[in-house]
Order: structure tokens, then C-alpha cells, then sequence
């Protein structure tokens, strides 16, 4: 099958073309004709749902603009406000339509008559969502929303001083890169510094957060967010003891390959002992890798990377630099991190990313291109639903793209024995990655399952469980205080809790489909397109078995991909 990156914006039915979401007096019309629509037979029912998919898409598309446009410019008053007045004056008003709208489709008669398979994940989550609705947590919903939105506002306007010039937090950390040990340390303390300026700032925004959370859960019958969000989040195939699982097996399975490479990397430094600043320097005389100067540069290396994987791939990412959805490098104001941004009506998504030259760059890039082929995947889908993939197979999607296009990073590096340390640098950031999710991971799940915890006891359990998972062959002496506070520049935490365990989940469907590419490329390829372009009609095991991958969380079967790593890793290191 061919597939081409020429999407078209949806075209509008029951909308009228230049309809443009205002304020709710403009929207409401639309809800009330849905709401009160009769459905006579399966044919009206399938064009009900079409159209409802229609204004589903539309809204959708309006928020993550007005989104999208703040995170790029954190300090714009307007931008803010536009975002803001969505959040408190138009999506309180949608939910309890898209309640109404929810009931209908499950109460009509004609539902059972559409494609049981096809429609049994949509369906799973319609009535996921008439169970946690309720009217209370509406304006709760709105502030949270907005209030979420400040992390990336307090974080925006971090910078530091180095050598005389002012940079923000990502462009210093290529300084961490140094082979010069004093500037490293100078550099990792500076950061940390200004991160303690604003520790308690992000302490209480956090502590407002959870709050509203816990009240969230309360109001919807359940005893803690843990496991409102759970449910939220449709995790359907997995449970919190699956988490403790994981946890237990990296532990035991990863934190040891971690001790090893820091072992090795403190010989390779000539060091007595490895500091946190050391992990990521190189020895004197050998320079960073630095593979592209400018967002320009990265996006048209990335493009050449994935026409060689597959002409498809570029051709995806060459229609997102025409239309302008590209916004790659740091500066002043800027929201922090990474992401790829569906877009449901437009359906070329939109990156976003903070890069400053380095490695880590050409990572985040291949990522969020697997993100974005994923929505170019799913564009054709002929209702918004379909497109709501479970996010443990999106991050599959950008996982997997890390790993097959270092057989194309001479795009990057076309000096041998650099393109040979960037390939060592990935494989050892996908194994030394495990031990900060479950980090992450087991600090939400003892925050929510303790709400009212003190910020003693918050800064008290994180630092206990960092140094669970932590490697001792790291000496992290006399830096308790910068550690205390470690969690505080994570993003999840306060924009999107819980999603991070899909980063381990999704890490090792990746390695599995890395190694189907290491024996057969072009079929790794196709079993990576095929489970893709399912979107959401499939459950995340139906998912993964369309990827011709095992759902497996278990310690056995995590031992044994973290031993093909190392195993790719020693091989490298030998060339």
C-alpha cells in the first residue's frame, strides 16, 4: 500500500467553511441541533456521528492553536488571555453537551447495529466518560487547566549566565557536554541555582494542582486521583500493580546495566570518582557532538534521515515546514520541552521543541517525527474518535523512529567515529531513560495516594525514591538540596499527571520493533505502519500485536530486552 503526506483539510458538512469558534453563543446552535436530532435509523446515526465528529474536530483544532501559540510565546499577554478565556468560557459550556451527546449514541437503538469491532474501543470510551462525568468538576476542570498552563510560564523565563551570555536552561545543558570538568560543574550548579529560585513557587503550584485533583476523584466516588486518572486515562489493559511490577524490574534488571555504564564511562573520563556533571562529558581533546547549528539545519537533516528509512516519513515532515507547523529552537519566553500536536481538522500535526545543537536535538526530532507520522497515519479516519490512540502506541510510534533512524544518522554525522558515539550515546540513553520513569512514576503514585501530605514529607519520599533509583556509581555527595527539588522540572507533573509510565511501556514495544528492523527492515517497517494506521479501533494489546509485538510488562520479558540492548551496545563499542 502507498501513502502519501498530501492530506487535505477535512472537508465541512454541517459547519459552515468559515466558521470560526468566537465565543459558546456561536458554538451552542450546533450542540443543541446534535442534542436534539432525531435518529430515525443506522444511516442517520452514522451521519449524526459524522457531523458530531465534525464539531468534535473543529474545537479541538481551536484549543491546540490557542495552545500552541502560548507555549511559543510564554510573556504574550494576549496569547494567554486567548487560551485562558477558551478554557473558562468555552469548554466548561461543551461538557455537559458532549455529556448529553455521549448518552444519546449509547441510549440510541441503532448502536448496536454499527461495527461492533470497529466501534468497541470508541464505544469503551464513551461510556468511560458518561461514568467519570460530573457536573461539580466542571469549573473545578477550567482552573486546573489554566493554573496547569504556569509551569511552562515560570520555566519560560529561566535563564543563566555562562562565559559572559545569558542562555536559558536547555541551551546551557550542551555546556554539560564539556570536556573542560571545572565549566561542567560551574554550569550544572548555575542551573540548579536558578531552579531553587523558584522552588517554592513550583511547590505551591503543584500543591494547588493536587488539590483540585484530589477533589476531582472525591466528586466522582473515588478514595484518590490515582485511580480517577487511571480510569481517565482509559488504562483499561493495565493495572497499578503492573506498575509496581515495572518498577521492581528495573530495579533488578536495569539498574545494574546502569552501574555499568557509569563504571565504564568514569575509566573513560580517567576519573576517581563520577559526578553528575561527568555523565554526559567527553574526555579532553575529543569535542561534543554537535550535529546540526540551526532549526533550518535540523529539519532538513531529519528529512533526508527519514526519506532514507522511507520517502513517506520525509514527505511528512516536508509538509509540515510548508505550512509553517514547525517551531525547533530555544529561546527567551518560551515554554520548556517537547511535543507533536495533532491537528484534527488541518491533519499535518504541529513539533514544537527547545534545541540547542546537540545530540539529545536529533532525538527529540526523530521522536516527534514518529508522533507526527502517526497523525498523518490516522488523518483519514472518518471520525475523531477513531484518532484517539491509547498514548502508550503514540509514544511506540516515537520510540520506535529514535531507534530505526540511526541506521540513516550519517545524514548527521558524516565522520565515522562520531556517528559510532552518537549511536553508543542513544543505546545507553534508552537503557539509563528506565531508571528516571519509574523515578516519576512511583512519586505520582505515592503523591495521590497521599494527598495530604506535608512539603517536608513531599521533598522527604522523593529524595527516597531517587536514591532507589539512583546508581551508586554516581556520587551525588553535598548536592541534597538541588536533589530534593529534581522533580520540579519535570512537565508531566504538572500538565499532564501520570502519563509517564507509557514512556517505559512504549520503550520496550520500540526495542522489540528495533529488533524485527535488525533482521528484516522493510517488514519491522510495515508492521510499524500497519498498527499505526489502526488509530484508536483497536485495544492497546490488539495494538501491539498488530506492531507483531507482545503487551508484556513482566520482569522476564524486560530482562531480556534490556540484554539485546547491551548486546547492540557491546557490538558498537567494538567497531
Amino acid at each position: 500500500m502507498t501513502y502519501s503526506a498530501d492530506i487535505k483539510k477535512l472537508p465541512r458538512h454541517f459547519l459552515p467553511t468559515d466558521f470560526i469558534v468566537k465565543d459558546w453563543q456561536s458554538l451552542e446552535p450546533f450542540f443543541k441541533d446534535l442534542s436534539q436530532r432525531t435518529i430515525s435509523s443506522r444511516a442517520t446515526l452514522e451521519q449524526w456521528l459524522k457531523d458530531s465528529s465534525e464539531l468534535e474536530a473543529a474545537i479541538s483544532e481551536d484549543a491546540c492553536w490557542r495552545q500552541i501559540k502560548m507555549t511559543c510565546d510564554t510573556e504574550s499577554k494576549e496569547l494567554e488571555a486567548a487560551f485562558n478565556f477558551f478554557m473558562m468560557e468555552i469548554q466548561p459550556k461543551v461538557q455537559p453537551y458532549a455529556d448529553i451527546l455521549n448518552r444519546k449514541l449509547v441510549e440510541c437503538p441503532f448502536t448496536k447495529e454499527l461495527d461492533q469491532q470497529k466501534f468497541f474501543t470508541y464505544l469503551r470510551n464513551v461510556k468511560k466518560n458518561i461514568d467519570l462525568f460530573r457536573e461539580a468538576n466542571i469549573p473545578i476542570q477550567a482552573e486546573m487547566n489554566v493554573e496547569a498552563q504556569h509551569f511552562g510560564m515560570i520555566s519560560g523565563k529561566m535563564t543563566v549566565t555562562v562565559n559572559g551570555r545569558e542562555y536559558t536552561l536547555q541551551q546551557a545543558t550542551k555546556f554539560l557536554e564539556d570536556p573542560d570538568r571545572n565549566l561542567r560543574e560551574e554550569v550544572y550548579r548555575k542551573i540548579a541555582e536558578r531552579r531553587l529560585e523558584d522552588k517554592e513557587k513550583l511547590n505551591d503550584l503543584y500543591t494547588s494542582l493536587l488539590n483540585k485533583r484530589h477533589q476531582i476523584a472525591l466528586n466522582t466516588g473515588y478514595s484518590n486521583y490515582r485511580d480517577f486518572r487511571f480510569a481517565e486515562l482509559g488504562r483499561f489493559d493495565y493495572t497499578k500493580e503492573d506498575c509496581h511490577q515495572f518498577h521492581e524490574a528495573v530495579k533488578l534488571h536495569v539498574i545494574p546495566l546502569v552501574d555499568q555504564l557509569y563504571e565504564e564511562k568514569k575509566k573513560k573520563l580517567g576519573l576517581d570518582t563520577l559526578r553528575p556533571w561527568d555523565i554526559d562529558a567527553e574526555p579532553a581533546g575529543i569535542q561534543p557532538l554537535r550535529p546540526f547549528k540551526t532549526g533550518e539545519e535540523l529539519i532538513e537533516k531529519t528529512i533526508r534521515c527519514f526519506n532514507e528509512l522511507m520517502p513517506f516519513f520525509g514527505d511528512c515532515l516536508k509538509k509540515m515546514k510548508s505550512m509553517g507547523h514547525l517551531d525547533l529552537e530555544s529561546r527567551k519566553g518560551k515554554a520548556p520541552g517537547g511535543y507533536n500536536c495533532p491537528l484534527a481538522e488541518t491533519g499535518a500535526p504541529f513539533i514544537f521543541m527547545n534545541a540547542a545543537g546537540q545530540l539529545d536535538d536529533v532525538t527529540t526530532m526523530v521522536h516527534e517525527g514518529g508522533h507526527a507520522i502517526h497523525s498523518f497515519l490516522t488523518h483519514d479516519e472518518e471520525l475523531n474518535g477513531f484518532k484517539e490512540y491509547p498514548t502508550e502506541i503514540a509514544e511506540v510510534a516515537s520510540m520506535s523512529m529514535e531507534l530505526f533512524s540511526m541506521a540513516h544518522w550519517k545524514v548527521f554525522f558524516d565522520n565515522n567515529e562520531e556517528l559510532l558515539r552518537a549511536k553508543e550515546q542513544q543505546l545507553e540513553r534508552v537503557i539509563t531513560i528506565f531508571p528516571w520513569i519509574a523515578t516519576i512514576d512511583k512519586f505520582q503514585h505515592w503523591v495521590y495516594e497521599n494527598p495530604q501530605h506535608t512539603l517536608q514529607e513531599r521533598a522527604d519520599q522523593w529524595m527516597s525514591i531517587l536514591n532507589e533509583f539512583s546508581s551508586p556509581a554516581v556520587d551525588f555527595s553535598g548536592l541534597d538540596e538541588y536533589r530534593r527539588y529534581a522533580w520540579q522540572r519535570q512537565l508531566h507533573l504538572y500538565e499532564v499527571p501520570f502519563y509517564y509510565i507509557e514512556y517505559g511501556i512504549a520503550q520496550l514495544g520500540a526495542i522489540g520493533l528495533w529488533q524485527q528492523y535488525k533482521k528484516d527492515p522493510e517488514a519491522a517497517i510495515n508492521n510499524y505502519i500497519t498498527a499505526l494506521d489502526l488509530g484508536g479501533t483497536r485495544t492497546l494489546p490488539g495494538l501491539f500485536q498488530a506492531a507483531g509485538l507482545k503487551f508484556d510488562l513482566s520482569p522476564a520479558h524486560i530482562s531480556g530486552l534490556m540484554q539485546f540492548v547491551k548486546q547492540e551496545l557491546n557490538a558498537l563499542k567494538k567497531d
